[in-house]
């Protein structure tokens, strides 16, 4: 054991372990978990790389059972206030200061504009895409060239799921799935790998379009707000390096601060731009994605998203003169509702109770069985990118077969006297003739054939009553829970919202058919009912799911139902189980930071769950050391001690960054007297934007730095003391873990210091990281704990 100035260094020696008995995982804040072994009197061997350790039956014994895949950084939230940063902040001129707020506002433009022309350029292509495969399918169906018509409806389904998986296959892997919970996850802290990265977009925009038109039971809402995020963050960073599109100009937000409100606004537009719902996209950013969130962060989100809004309506007037090509007038998702006369008594609120609690009892099983899928696909797409798109190509067939094949079971239906587009020919309507004779249509083959936004148009159209058959209902919602569940997991981009707001329409459109006797509610209120029931009892949302519904329905009158039926359906699936978007953060393996702190952690104190020797440095540092430190551990941040001749006693100085570090080490800033140099040289070499956050892989690497030292200059010094934080946020020992946890969250912390309650010890106790936080590490450590007390 080394020991450097009174305080230890982990070496690294693969020392003795026959006598091992404790395994303590910790977070590196670097480059993930790496598993430290200790032996009984709890001293240190050695840092291993990182594994997968599982325990034998004695505890002499280690069995190594595989590799980690826990790659997982958390981002710097939090301001680094060192002299060097107090030094560039005391020099601003009021013209910089201008130019960082004028930059602030337009980026939120930018990303209002970027947002909302994605929006439309996906629903102009889904339109058009799906309306071709749709029509040629009719053009069969009219010929009564039934085999050919499910041929050709078949093929253009696996050919553009194929497309779509080969995509997230090939391109970008973080591509699939919805993103929210990866958005939600970065929000928290959270820097998971390629997440945002300019590949990510590319694939999510075109992988989304191809993956709706494929006729899967997916919406494009969710990929719509990763899409934002992805948006949000090419800017933020300054472009994309590897794909020679840089912004030098945007040097003020190269630091995880600026950046993560700059991707709120971005969650915020796609939710703007996917729902034409603005206000409803500042609340899901709000109430969802955010962990974090100010006064000023308000208004630029509201900003961004009017922005979407008229960029949207702009479009949609566009697209009215018939130049979109299949892409109507009703374009960009609007359910209108406001038609319907809306008068409720009694029994229409027994009803929507009603409604709730089975729609929070039917949300909490979408999510458990869709927890259920996403485990049991992972395993199939580990296995290489053929076996992920031959699992799309599965799914797209069953889904080929059941909305081509079930409406076969339907009976035709005669035209209402009163509509004279019954039965639709081409186009999207509710009047589909499928196989039926003139004067009829089949309205299973209205839900079935044709894209999900015109299905739920079609359950939410007011005034229809009769429309649709209570058995074909019913085949319906089974057919479209059960594909929803099944589609969510194969490698494409899919979004939740749209099968659970079908399966949530068509079932409140059933129960309004049963209420129909007692109930002065339309048919179509009663579908909006039964989709705000379903998307409360899986998402487990309530103000902006309300303000989005609303939005999307024009209906304001709908307000007190819409409120109580979401909030029945919220409480009634929380005594189940979680969100669909949390439970899908913890299959991913994200370190999340709960809003609130586990029971069990108000019986331990912050310092019983440092684990880990502490690292230091001091304040003047050999050169040797810190190359040593950097390239035993992969720590990403270093405590700071002041001692004698330095100071009267061992003194906490702050907090180093290990990105900072490698600066001044390839800079060679090094003194050959272990003296306080005052900084001169430094402040007059770097300025605070050489030490700003780079983005994604642009940063030194270690490997770039220890060859260019030479021998004689690992015997050298560094002041480190311009570039220390000098004040990190601390907590007692004692402090209850329970607390420390809360106060970790809501300052966005990345470190945190735990300093002793006595006089006369070591300055500092260890550090905290999210890692420490999480369940596992702390019952891990103490399996005696009760997890639910």
């Amino acid at each position: 054991m080394e020991t450097n100035h009174g305080h230890r260094h982990g070496h690294g020696d693969d020392g003795d372990i026959e006598n091992v008995e404790v395994l303590r995982g910790k977070e590196t804040g670097g480059h993930g978990d790496s598993l430290e072994v200790f032996d009984k009197n709890n001293s240190f061997y050695g840092r291993s790389q990182p594994l997968l350790v599982k325990r034998t039956n004695t505890t002499s014994q280690i069995a190594i059972v595989g590799a980690n895949s826990c790659p997982i950084e958390s981002l710097d939230y939090e301001i680094v206030e060192n002299e060097l940063f107090k030094q560039d902040w005391r020099s601003r001129t009021k013209v910089q200061i201008f130019q960082y707020v004028v930059l602030k506002w337009a980026l939120a433009l930018l990303i209002g504009l970027g947002t909302g022309l994605v929006g439309f350029f996906n629903n102009i292509a889904v339109e058009n895409i799906a309306g071709f495969k749709l029509l040629l399918t009719t053009g069969f169906m009219v010929e009564e060239k039934y085999y050919k018509a499910f041929a050709a409806y078949a093929i253009c389904n696996v050919s553009l799921a194929a497309a779509a998986a080969a995509l997230c296959a090939f391109f970008a892997p973080a591509a699939a799935g919805s993103g929210i919970p990866e958005v939600k996850a970065y929000l928290n802290g959270i820097d998971a790998h390629s997440i945002l990265a300019p590949s990510t977009l590319f694939v999510k925009i075109f992988g989304s379009v191809l993956g709706v038109s494929a006729g899967f039971v997916v919406g494009k809402e969710g990929p719509m707000v990763h899409t934002g995020a992805c948006i949000a963050s090419l800017l933020g960073q300054g472009g994309s390096r590897k794909y020679h599109l840089t912004w030098t100009w945007l040097k003020y937000f190269k630091n995880d601060r600026d950046r993560r409100d700059l991707i709120t606004c971005g969650a915020a537009a796609g939710v703007a731009a996917a729902f034409r719902a603005p206000v409803g996209g500042v609340l899901f950013a709000l109430e969802e994605a955010a962990s974090w969130w100010r006064s000023a962060l308000l208004w630029r989100t509201f900003f961004t998203t009017a922005v979407v809004a008229m960029v949207l309506r702009a479009f949609i007037q566009f697209c009215a003169t018939g130049k979109c090509g299949l892409f109507g007038e009703g374009g960009l998702i609007m359910y209108d509702v406001s038609s319907a006369k809306t008068a409720y008594s009694g029994p229409d609120i027994l009803a929507v109770i009603f409604l709730g609690v089975i729609g929070g009892i039917f949300g909490s099983l979408y999510n458990y069985l869709v927890d259920k899928v996403i485990r049991t696909y992972s395993i199939i797409n580990e296995k290489g990118a053929a076996s992920k798109i031959l699992l799309a190509i599965t799914v797209a067939l069953l889904t080929s077969c059941c909305s081509y094949g079930l409406p076969w079971f339907a009976k035709c239906i005669p035209c209402p006297a009163d509509e004279s587009s019954c039965p639709t020919v081409d186009g999207s309507g509710n009047y589909k003739s499928f196989q039926c004779p003139p004067g009829y249509y089949n309205d299973l083959a209205s839900l079935f054939l044709n894209t999900n936004d015109d299905a739920i148009r079609n359950l939410f159209s007011t005034s229809t009553e009769k429309e649709f058959h209570i058995s074909s209902l019913f085949i319906f919602f089974a057919s479209v829970y059960c594909l929803g569940i099944i589609t969510y997991g194969i490698a494409i981009p899919s979004g939740l919202f749209i099968p659970v707001i079908l399966a949530g329409a068509c079932y409140g459109r059933l129960v309004g058919r049963l209420f129909q006797p007692i109930s002065s509610l339309d048919t179509g209120l009663f579908s909006l009912l039964g989709a705000a029931s379903f998307l409360g009892g899986t998402m487990r949302m309530t103000v902006s799911l309300c303000v989005i519904l609303l939005e999307l329905t024009n209906d304001l009158l709908l307000l007190p139902l819409v409120m109580l039926v979401l909030l029945i359906s919220k409480t009634v699936a929380d005594n189940f189980n979680k969100g669909v978007y949390d439970q899908i953060v913890k299959i991913k393996g994200l370190p999340f930071m709960e809003a609130h702190a586990e029971p069990y952690m108000r019986h331990l104190g912050a310092g019983d769950v440092v684990a880990g020797p502490l690292i230091s440095f001091c304040g003047v540092e050999k050169v040797g050391n810190i190359l040593h430190a950097l390239k035993s551990t992969g720590h990403n941040a270093f405590p700071v001690i002041d001692e004698p001749p330095f100071s009267d006693a061992p003194e906490l100085c702050g907090l180093v960054l290990r990105s900072h570090l490698l600066v001044l080490l390839k800079g060679k800033v090094f003194q050959r007297e272990r003296i306080i140099s005052g900084g001169e040289e430094i402040f007059r070499r770097f300025s605070a934007f050489d030490f700003a956050k780079a983005g994604s892989g642009k940063g030194i690497k270690l490997e770039d730095v220890e060859f260019d030292i030479e021998e004689e200059e690992m015997e050298m010094y560094i002041d480190l003391h311009p570039i220390t934080n000098t004040s990190p946020y601390t907590v007692v020992e004692t402090m209850s873990l329970a607390k420390a946890a809360i106060l970790f969250r809501q300052l966005g912390l990345r470190h945190m210091c735990v300093v002793p309650k006595s006089q006369g010890r070591p300055p500092i106790v260890g550090i905290l990281t999210r890692h420490d936080f999480m369940p596992e590490h702390i019952l891990g450590l103490y399996p005696h704990i009760n997890p639910h007390k």
